[in-house]
């Protein structure tokens, strides 16, 4: 084959390569944006079911931006920070729990006696989200999130006005047992959440997952959740990230900080 015929085979074939190369960087690179625009949009879904606020055929994007408040607090102070602290990770429509957990700067390691919800390392902020009803403060959603049985699992948890009332429950990503940890998405399990009493008057976390069903006449039943049938590792961590989150490790510091701010207007 005489030299010409190579070079020009050879050519061919390299600019054949280095279409091929642009053209599946590019789809590669599409298709990311396309996926973190994904996930946000069902984050951003799943905080607007937990504030009872979502329907199928509304617009996610317009009812949350004229209903809610995105913010970041730092837990141990309970205080919100500045847009520009770390701002893209800590932006609150792109805040990822687990990528924060990872950042020296930005968590802290646990001991096993303060991680009943099995994280091991915890974001020092989280995101909080305000629902308005005009100027006043509807609801407060927490981002929560902890080991069940064979996932980590991550959700949202509405709490009243008076920041002590549950009013929703919803996870948007967990890898629990379809039938039976996987009732978590299960409606009816969630509805039993609405209602129920995340603090007493004092303060102190009473809402709880137990094993079996409650019993009505049981004088904590205002703050007890029916265990799932089948999956009481899963129940087990569900109550155990819920009352992590809410304790003293978690929101609590904001919760008292932002009801003595309430109360004070």
């Amino acid at each position: 084959m005489p030299d010409n015929s190579v070079r020009k085979t050879f050519r061919t074939a390299l600019g054949v390569f280095l279409i091929c190369s642009i053209l599946v960087s590019g789809t590669s690179v599409l298709l990311r944006e396309r996926h973190s625009e994904n996930k946000r949009r069902e984050k951003l879904r799943n905080v607007l079911i937990a504030g009872g606020l979502y329907s199928k055929h509304m617009n996610a994007d317009s009812v949350f931006q004229k209903n809610v408040i995105q913010k970041i607090v730092e837990l141990e102070t309970g205080l919100f920070v500045s847009e520009n602290l770390h701002a893209e990770l800590l932006h609150p429509e792109r805040f990822d729990p687990s990528k924060t957990a990872a950042h020296p700067e930005l968590s802290r390691m646990l001991s096993s006696e303060y991680d009943p919800a099995g994280i091991r390392r915890q974001p020092l902020y989280m995101p909080v989200y305000q629902v308005m009803r005009g100027d006043s403060l509807s609801q407060l959603i927490l981002s929560v999130y902890g080991k069940g049985l064979w996932s980590t699992m991550y959700g949202f948890l509405s709490l009243d006005a008076d920041l002590a009332t549950i009013r929703g429950f919803t996870f948007y990503d967990h890898g629990e047992t379809h039938g039976l940890g996987g009732e978590i998405d299960n409606p009816d399990w969630k509805s039993l959440w609405e209602g129920k009493q995340a603090y007493d008057q004092d303060g102190k976390v009473t809402i709880r997952v137990i094993k079996g069903k409650v019993n009505v006449n049981d004088p904590l039943a205002h703050s007890t959740i029916d265990g799932i049938s089948g999956a009481t590792l899963t129940s087990r961590g569900v109550n155990d990230l819920v009352r992590f989150w809410l304790g003293p490790m978690g929101y609590r510091p904001f919760l008292n900080q932002f009801k003595q701010e309430k109360n004070a207007l």
